[in-house]
């Protein structure tokens, strides 16, 4: 992979880049009865990231299939499949792309995109620290990144829940996402 540098970045050249599934983790956290956190990822995704000569005017596109949700407890997974949550059969996809790059400092960036889930689509605000380049020992190039950002579940029709005895609900309103990956060239 040609690199360049940037503002003091060793950063890839001007080109598209794919999401290396192998090696990229689309998860996501949600407080579970007030008291937890329950983790969970999504199997099955395509994502491509398009770095322009202008890094500040770079995109990113994402795709992931609702059905390949994964808590590690399968009632849970079912529940979050049917129509109480992601309504897998109607809506088979949630996807993300970028709008603009807000701004930086060093190695992280503030990116806005539409985040669609249900059909229902909201701007929403990414972190992403950039993590570098490098050369698997294979010789193929990689960069990695990280990313989080945080939603609240009921702006996307997801507002399904059950009022506990005690106070409080099951299900948190926030769900953070995180996303830990690597691209290589396309």
């Amino acid at each position: 992979m040609t690199t360049r540098t940037w503002e003091s970045l060793t950063i890839p050249a001007v080109g598209t880049y794919t999401l290396d599934a192998a090696h990229t983790n689309v998860g996501f956290v949600v407080k579970h009865m007030m008291v937890s956190k329950v983790r969970g990822t999504f199997d099955s995704f395509r994502g491509s990231v398009t770095i322009a000569d202008n890094p500040l005017e770079s995109s990113a596109e994402l795709t992931i299939k609702t059905e390949s949700i994964s808590t590690g407890v399968a009632d849970r997974d079912g529940h979050l499949r049917g129509d109480d949550f992601l309504s897998v059969e109607k809506y088979p996809e949630i996807t993300f792309r970028t709008t603009r790059v807000l701004g930086h400092k060093d190695d992280e960036f503030t990116v806005a995109g539409d985040l669609t889930i249900r059909d229902v689509t909201k701007e929403v605000e990414l972190k992403v620290e950039y993590g570098g380049v490098g050369t698997n020992p294979w010789g193929q190039a990689v960069w990695g990144f990280s990313i989080t950002t945080e939603i609240d579940r009921e702006d996307f029709g997801l507002t399904w829940n059950q009022t506990l005895e005690t106070g409080g609900v099951l299900v948190g309103k926030k769900v953070k996402i995180e996303i830990e990956g690597e691209a290589n060239p396309a």
